[in-house]
């Protein structure tokens, strides 16, 4: 029986990544630097992957489930040839998981032809779906991103840059979006910037990235963030920019920082690599403990320990070693196995941890089922104290941005106290990184949606409070 991994279920995972390039040289390939981005951009969704390029004034698409370099080889990628393409890769928050719902989705109608690659989630799709079906529009597949391309094509009469306006205007929640027509790339940002998306050049060629470490796979030199609230069209004669909205404030997902992000990117000015190193001092100031080392939990958990390391003057070590070739499904452990404590994804180095006060940092805590895990395996492999420290506060409130967050009854620190909390993972304590000690750590200008730690949302959403804090 094939089932959801633990580790990748006690994990929050983010939606998906799109990228998109735009050759300036119709002669030139840019489905080849499109399959090297969403490669990069791999850690955003493993899922389902596709790329749609132009082709000879129409657009071609390729998609299938699993990995990039699953879906892809050398045969498909010369099928689909040529100068314009976007890529995406989905891990499903909205709609199941299915090839229907595998993305770019492309329309081909009497004016043109349009794909469109979305990372992030609308609150208000159930209600455009709605009546965008009264209206005689049809639907394939479940997921809330087909609402955008079926506005764009409903409006398509009206001229295209009108068109992508009053459909951006009309949907509500976060987007990150890369859009291909014949002649035209489109990258667009939600009001509130909630799901990161920036420009990159590469020679006379144009490229739109979720993050800037897939403008770096393919050789491109980072410009800038596309700004909240901001539509970029690039032609071969011209790149124009313009607003669709009103100032707001700026609320980029702060757990794109503790978690999602790759270390090498940068988002909205801040350096991920450096907010997790200084996540982790501050946490050492917060909340040091007398130990005789730190350690973090592989990947996104090693320079939030270094920086803790730095801060006390504990000595970091490499307590962990994480398999890097488990994805997300395998044929689960039998109950035999399973209480065996059989450790397919962690396991530690005995010869660090043995007789030693080990400090375990970790990026956050959702459902407890991983730190509970190592907790256990520290004290199998001679740990004489196991004191855990998590470099985000805890995530209490479920995401509604394009986040896969479990109920909110399933947050164990939602029903939990920190004592609770802690008996409950076997650790001899526990502590949070602050909210204060958070926004410290994103020493950047502008805001953050904080929402999965404190309820409250820069934007409207279903049932719940719908204001952020100053």
């Amino acid at each position: 029986m094939y089932t959801d991994m633990t580790d990748e279920n006690d994990k929050l995972q983010e939606a998906c990544g799109v990228f998109g390039v735009f050759c300036n040289d119709p002669n030139k390939d840019a489905v080849l630097p499109v399959y090297y981005g969403l490669l990069s951009l791999q850690h955003r969704g493993q899922e389902s992957a596709g790329i749609a390029a132009v082709k000879n004034k129409a657009l071609e698409c390729r998609k299938g489930m699993g990995l990039v370099g699953e879906v892809f080889n050398p045969e498909i990628l010369n099928r689909i040839q040529g100068p314009a393409a976007v890529g995406h890769v989905r891990y499903s928050t909205s709609g199941t998981s299915s090839i229907e719902n595998a993305q770019p989705f492309v329309s081909r109608f009497k004016l043109g032809s349009i794909a469109v690659a979305h990372n992030g989630t609308l609150t208000n799709a159930d209600v455009v779906r709605e009546l965008l079906e009264d209206a005689g529009s049809g639907f394939v597949s479940s997921s809330d991103s087909e609402v955008i391309i079926n506005l764009i094509t409903k409006n398509y009469k009206k001229g295209f840059e009108r068109s992508l306006t009053d459909t951006i205007k009309f949907i509500k929640g976060s987007y990150a979006l890369v859009i291909l027509t014949d002649d035209a790339l489109v990258g667009a940002r939600d009001p509130n910037g909630l799901r990161p998306l920036c420009l990159g050049k590469r020679d006379e060629d144009w490229l739109l990235a979720s993050e800037s470490c897939a403008i770096d796979a393919v050789g491109g030199a980072f410009v800038r963030d596309i700004e909240p609230g901001e539509v970029i069209v690039i032609h071969r004669e011209q790149v124009v920019s313009f607003s669709f909205s009103e100032k707001t404030r700026r609320a980029l997902c702060a757990f794109e920082y503790v978690y999602f992000a790759r270390p090498d990117s940068i988002l909205d000015g801040v350096d991920v690599y450096g907010a997790r190193l200084r996540a982790g001092q501050i946490l050492g100031r917060e909340s040091a403990a007398a130990a005789d080392l730190v350690i973090g939990v592989p990947d996104s958990g090693c320079p939030a320990a270094i920086g803790y390391s730095r801060a006390t003057g504990t000595p970091f070590g490499l307590g962990i070693v994480k398999s890097k070739y488990v994805g997300r499904t395998f044929i689960a452990p039998n109950q035999d196995l399973r209480e065996k404590a059989v450790s397919v994804k962690h396991n530690v180095i005995r010869s660090e941890v043995q007789g030693k006060r080990v400090i375990l940092i970790d990026d956050s805590i959702v459902r407890g089922t991983t730190s509970r895990r190592l907790v256990s395996l520290l004290r199998q492999a001679g740990a004489g104290e196991v004191h855990i420290r998590v470099c985000s506060p805890p995530v209490r409130f479920p995401c509604f941005f394009g986040i896969d967050t479990p109920h909110r009854k399933e947050l164990i620190s939602n029903t939990n106290s920190v004592n609770e909390l802690c008996a409950s993972l076997g650790a001899d304590s526990l502590a949070f990184l602050s909210v204060e000690g958070l926004l410290e750590s994103l020493d950047g200008e502008g805001g953050y949606c904080l929402g999965c730690f404190t309820g409250e949302y820069p934007v409207s959403v279903p049932g719940e409070a719908n204001s952020i804090g100053s």
